[in-house]
């Protein structure tokens, strides 16, 4: 072996040390986005289902077995067709009775009243006494109440008789039938639901649960935005109707049923179906904004500032916290720019945000600025190759 390539141990250990030099001096790579002006708007969001403004429930007000159904499933009726028929034998038996009464009823006051006239003309020639003659006109009076409890007693019967055919009381489709023919409905307690109508399908409504946070935003005549698993490409549009009053508590979490008006004129929404609900609390137009990725970010191994931890759950606690109404103050947050190669913390104040991206409303960033969003190959706040922390 030549002494040209002959590498002695001193010059093997000064190369890998000059290895090892290069390789911990490896520059770190930032992903950037510029501040940029943008249209933002803010939503609030929740689930609902898609309902008949009006849904009628019809029943019966008698017992008795379904004799005959006229209409079924999807079937559009108009008010005072009939929709079934419940067997009238023993109603009609009742309307034949009652009308027997009342023909012995006005019999007996017929006779009644002829006893009063000869009473009259044998009191006059002293035939009878006074009480007798009092005892005739009181049995007028008696079977002229007798013959009016019989009419009473008629027209309820008659009455039960007519409520055995069961009529539409509105104009609508027919969304449930309840019952079959040869089915017997009980309404000794309470009237059954023998089917469903909506009246309009045409103007249909949401009833979306909202969280009490969101709830105070929201106001009548708010636009609303919605999408429907069943047509997933199509934005329907609608407003806010009605924020009702009545909490509802499940688990200690309060929500409100927030009310929204949507037209229906294709009547392709469906009664049930689940509604994804944005009411639009407000639309900016060409706002200084950001990415909410550069919110989260933190190089490594870098605390916040103290002045960009807002109070817990206070209106800088993060891009969704920040969208309050106009005028809100919020705690100052922290992004961090790209200048000469290196990450500085700048102090913002926040706006709106759509979850996307959120207004800037105040501190030292300018249009332009390049606000770090992560790390090149791996994610925002992490060196590369570090775990995964799933956030909550």
């Amino acid at each position: 072996m030549s002494a040209r390539n002959r590498i002695t141990p001193l010059a093997m250990l000064a190369a890998l040390l000059a290895l090892a030099g290069c390789s911990g001096s490896k520059k770190v790579e930032y992903l950037t986005a510029k501040a940029g002006r943008s249209d933002l708007t803010v939503t609030v969001s929740a689930t609902g289902t898609l309902n008949p403004v009006t849904l009628v429930n019809v029943g019966t007000q008698v017992s008795g077995t379904v004799k005959k159904l006229n209409v079924d499933f999807n079937s559009r009726v108009k008010q005072g067709e009939v929709l079934a028929q419940l067997d009238e034998r023993t109603y009609l038996a009742a309307v034949h009775q009652s009308d027997a009464n009342v023909a012995s009823a006005t019999a007996s006051r017929e006779l009644a009243q002829a006893n009063v006239q000869r009473s009259e003309q044998l009191y006059a020639k002293g035939y009878v006494s006074q009480q007798d003659l009092d005892t005739a006109r009181q049995q007028v009076r008696t079977t002229s109440a007798q013959r009016d409890l019989a009419l009473a007693q008629l027209d309820r019967d008659r009455t039960n008789l007519g409520y055995s055919v069961i009529r539409s009381p509105v104009s609508g489709v027919v969304v449930s039938r309840e019952v079959d023919v040869g089915q017997t409905v009980a309404a000794s307690f309470q009237t059954p639901t023998l089917f469903k109508i909506a009246q309009d399908l045409a103007k249909m409504q949401i009833d979306s649960s909202f969280a009490e946070a969101d709830v105070g935003r929201i106001r009548v005549e708010q636009p609303v935005r919605f999408t429907v698993d069943a047509f997933p490409e199509r934005v329907f549009a609608g407003a806010v109707r009605q924020v009702r009053l009545n909490p509802t508590t499940v688990q200690n979490v309060v929500t409100y049923d927030v009310v929204v008006s949507v037209d229906n004129p294709d009547q392709i929404l469906l009664p049930g179906m689940t509604a994804y609900v944005n009411v639009i609390l407000s639309e900016k137009k060409d706002v200084l904004s950001i990415p909410n990725a550069a919110l989260r970010f933190r190089p490594p191994g870098v605390d916040a500032p103290a002045a960009a931890q807002a109070p817990a759950g206070g209106a800088g606690a993060g891009p969704a916290g920040a969208g309050h109404g106009p005028g809100r103050r919020t705690a100052p947050r922290v992004v961090y720019v790209l200048r000469n190669g290196a990450p500085v913390a700048v102090q913002i104040r926040l706006g709106g945000t759509d979850r996307r991206a959120t207004e800037v409303v105040g501190g030292d960033l300018k249009e332009g600025d390049a606000v770090i969003v992560g790390l090149a190959g791996g994610p925002g706040g992490t060196a590369p190759g570090a775990p995964r922390v799933r956030m909550f």
